[in-house]
C-alpha cells in the first residue's frame, strides 16, 4: 500500500522532466553538431506544471574555461529550436516545452566547497601535529 502512495506522489511534470533529460542528452550527443557546444552533460531538468517551459541545466567538460562555457551556452541557445523539434518527434506530448538552457554551477561550487573543507582539515591536522611536537619538546 505504501509503494502505491509513493508512486502517486510522483508528479507528471517530474516524470516528463526525467524523460526530457534523457532525450536531450541523446539529442546533444548524436544530433547537434555545433563545435561550440563540445562535451555537454544535462545535469537536471525542471518543467513547469503546465509543461510549457523546461529549464535544462547543463555542465561542460571544460568547466574551468569561462570563454568555452559562454560559447557553449550561445551554441545551445542557437540550437534550442532544433533541439525542441527533435524532442517533439521523440516524445509524445501535446505541447513540447519551450527549452531554456542554464549553466549549472552547482558541480563547480560543490568541488570548491570540498576543496575548502579538505584544505581546512589539512591545516588543522598540521596545527595539531605542531602542537604535539611543542608539548613533547616542553616535557623533555
Amino acid at each position: 500500500m505504501k509503494e502505491k502512495q509513493m508512486a502517486r506522489e510522483f508528479k507528471r511534470s517530474d516524470r516528463v522532466a526525467q524523460e526530457i533529460q534523457k532525450e536531450i542528452a541523446v539529442i546533444l550527443q548524436r544530433e547537434v553538431k555545433d563545435p561550440r557546444i563540445g562535451m555537454v552533460t544535462v545535469s537536471d531538468v525542471e518543467v513547469s506544471s503546465d509543461l510549457a517551459y523546461a529549464k535544462v541545466f547543463v555542465t561542460f567538460l571544460f568547466d574551468n574555461d569561462e570563454s568555452a562555457i559562454e560559447a557553449g551556452m550561445k551554441g545551445l541557445e542557437k540550437a534550442s529550436p532544433y533541439i525542441r523539434s527533435l524532442l517533439g518527434k521523440a516524445m509524445r506530448l501535446r505541447i513540447v516545452p519551450e527549452i531554456r538552457f542554464i549553466y549549472d554551477r552547482s558541480l563547480i561550487e560543490g568541488m570548491r566547497m570540498s576543496n575548502l573543507v579538505t584544505s581546512v582539515v589539512r591545516q588543522d591536522k598540521e596545527r595539531h601535529i605542531d602542537d604535539e611536537d611543542e608539548v613533547v619538546s616542553e616535557e623533555k
